[in-house]
Order: structure tokens, then sequence, then C-alpha cells
């Protein structure tokens, strides 16, 4: 297929520059300043409002598959992916059976690649057999079949002595380990963030705490041992500012937060609104603030969406019954593209968070837009304005507090292995 870009914006971590690109046989065969002449070509986008950006990796989402693809399975959350301007995502382990072997992981990577759909699906393997935070999986097996990383995401590893020795191991295969840092005997049983919201509508609180003393435990635990590690859904002031010091202090972290988290409070759960039950809770004003400097200053490193499906059975229930999670595929680019808007990054910024560093962290090549190499391009329309509705979403569930919100900027193509992928909704 041969495709022609003319006169749009590229985008990477480095600038904008306003070029064309020709692309056959998903390889970028020119790159030129001037519009490009070229004959029998299949496809072509000309819109100069667009912008170009190497192709967007999710490196948090669950895909649900095996054993629970009533919520989602690995096809429909490419096509989520796809929606939402995704080339690559990394999928978490806890599913059933648990990742935690080569044999499911082969499994995904084969499923992902029957589909024929233009994403990437990299597995991310548990720490522990069978999330259970008892005995450290085998590393190398993993690695061997596919698996990016480890994470018990949902489980943190409680015992001290076992994550130590999983961070040991985990250098000698440079894999990060990616922490779900969480004190489980404080926030047992809480529901929403501990404070006047949840006194108002009586359920337990999850005190900020219980983050904040687990990610503090995890740092210690990777100076200990120089271990790489990646901390999960960054959500509280107080965490910014442990890992700022710590990356300050030579510790070798990086860390995420997701869209809820930088523009959610906790009052989205006012009226017992389950779908904004999300673990860790969203927080207040000031967390808020706190995390949009870090992802102003580097502190917070990648942008990712916890991409959790329910089924409508999972969260129209009484709220302490319900699961926690959200969907995000599909928000993450005009969630965002809110904080380009907003002065808080720059969209060079945008590019490093979703694409080159969630690649660089999991040890993944990021995608580049030069001549020879491989077509992996997310195309955005920064000014067009939609509105999230149940319809309109790709993945199997649409468990998200933005349903039925105005949304504003949207991946509009995605380009990666010769295939185009055109958003008509």
């Amino acid at each position: 297929m041969k495709i022609k870009i003319d006169n749009l914006t590229i985008v990477t971590s480095s600038g904008l520059f306003r070029r064309s690109l020709l692309i056959e046989k998903g390889i970028i065969k020119r790159v030129s300043e001037k519009p490009i002449q070229a004959k029998n070509v299949d496809f072509t986008i000309e819109n100069e409002d667009l912008l170009v950006f190497p192709g967007f990796l999710d490196m948090h989402v669950h895909l649900r598959e095996p054993g629970f693809e009533y919520k989602e399975d690995i096809e429909s959350g490419q096509k989520s992916a796809l929606k939402g301007g995704f080339t690559a995502v990394a999928c978490m382990a806890n599913t059933n059976p648990v990742n935690d072997n080569a044999t499911v992981t082969h499994y995904i990577k084969c499923r992902s690649k029957e589909t024929d759909l233009p994403v990437d699906v990299y597995p991310i393997s548990a720490i522990t057999i069978g999330l259970k935070g008892e005995q450290i999986v085998e590393m190398g097996d993993l690695k061997d079949a596919g698996a990016v990383a480890f994470s018990d995401d949902g489980n943190p590893v409680e015992n001290a002595e076992i994550l130590r020795k999983a961070m040991e191991y985990s250098k000698c295969f440079d894999m990060p380990i990616i922490c779900h840092s969480e004190e489980k005997k404080l926030s047992k049983d809480g529901q929403i963030n501990e404070g006047e919201i949840s006194l108002k509508l009586g359920l337990k609180g999850i005190p900020r705490e219980s983050e904040i003393i687990g990610i503090f435990r995890d740092l210690m635990l990777a100076k200990l041992t120089n271990a790489r590690i990646h901390i999960a859904h960054v959500s509280t002031k107080e965490s910014v500012n442990i890992i700022r010091w710590a990356k300050k202090a030579g510790i070798n972290v990086t860390c995420e937060t997701c869209p809820h988290y930088f523009l959610l409070t906790e009052e989205e759960v006012l009226g017992y609104n389950t779908f904004a039950k999300v673990n860790p809770p969203l927080r207040n004003k000031d967390d808020i603030l706190a995390i949009r400097e870090g992802l102003k200053d580097g502190t917070i490193d990648v942008i990712a969406s916890d991409h959790a499906p329910h089924h409508i059975d999972e969260k129209e229930r009484e709220f302490e019954s319900a699961s926690f999670g959200m969907i995000g595929l599909e928000t993450m680019v005009p969630l965002s593209l809110e904080l380009v808007r907003l002065g808080v990054i720059d969209f060079q910024t945008l590019a490093e968070k979703l694409s080159r560093k969630p690649h660089q962290i999991l040890r993944l090549r990021p995608p580049v837009i030069k001549e020879g190499e491989e077509a992996n391009l997310t195309i955005i329309d920064p000014h067009c304005e939609w509105i999230l509705e149940k319809s309109n979403i790709a993945s199997k569930s649409y468990n998200t507090p933005f349903l039925g919100k105005k949304m504003k900027g949207r991946a509009v193509y995605t380009i990666k292995g010769g295939q185009v992928f055109e958003v008509k909704d």
C-alpha cells in the first residue's frame, strides 16, 4: 500500500516540523519539506491542521483475555486501542489463568497476531505465581516468551523480602518491576478517598498514606537492590514529591499517572457513581495540581490509561460491591490534550510521555519518523469536538465517568505495518 501525507505538522519529542511523507509497504520512503508528487497512491492525507506523532504506546492496560472475555478480549482491546490512537499496548497479568508462565505469555502474543490488527500487544508478566506474593515466577522463561516487565498490579507484593529478591532477579534480564504501591492493611475494604466525601457518603475511605507508604517502601527496596522500578498510577501530591526526591537521589525509578488523576476529583463519586470508583481512588484539587506539576517538570514520565473494562453488571450495583476501574484507551488523547490547552505541557512533551518514554522503559525501540523507518504513526486532530457515547466505543465495556461528556481532540488515523486505520464516527 502506498500512502501520501502532505503538509502536516510532524511532532516529536525534539520539536515540530511541517513535512510531507511518502510511505510504501509500511516503510517511510520520503520525508520532504514540500508536497510530494507520486503515482499510484492508495491513500492520501492532506489536512494541514492534523498533527503526526510517533505511534503511541499505552503501557498499562487490562485486556482480560484469557479468562474474562465477557469484559474485554485481545481483539476488542486492540480495536479500542486503534480508535484511541495507540499502535501498541502492554497488558497486565491479572487474567485467568494468571500470566505467570511462558504458556500464557505465548498465548497472548499469538492471539494478538491472529487478529491481524496493527496494534502490538506486549504482555506484562506477574511478579509472583498466581499473584499471591509468595513465589517468584520464572523470569527468564517469561522474557523468552515475550514478556516486557513484571507486575502483580492490583495485588502489591506485601512481603518485602520476596519483592527484594524479585527486584534483584529482574536486573539479570534488564526488565522493570512495575509496582502497584499500596499498603493493603491501611486500605482494606476502602472504597473512595478518605475525607469529607467518604464521611458524607458513609463509605469506608482509602487513606492517601496507603499509597505514600507503599511507594516509599518500594523506592527503598529499589535503592537497596539498584533495580529498575516503575511506579504505576500515581495519585497523590506526596507521592509526586517522594518520587521527585528519589530521582534526585539517584534511585532508578520511573512512574506514570492517568488522565483521571490530573482531571477528576473525588467529587466525581457523589451520587454513588460507581463509574468513578478506581484504585487508587480519585483524590482532591491539590493532588491534581501536584500531578500536573510532576508532568510538567518530568517527575512523572508517562501518561497511561489503566484501561480496566468491566461488565455493566459489575458496576451497576451497590457501591461497596462494585468493581474498581474504568476504561481509558479511547479517551487518552483528548484528555491528555487538555494538558496542552492548559499550558501544563507542550506537544513535544506529549509525544515524549505517550510514545518515546513508555517504549524506552519497556526496552522497546521507540518509533522514529525518518526515511527508512517503519511507518508507525498516530495522527491527531487537536480541534475535533465529539461526544463520548456508548455507541461509538470500540471496547466491550463502557465503564467510564466521561461517558456523555464533550471531548476535544482525537486520533483520526493510525498507520502501522502498511495499514491505515481511520476513525469515522
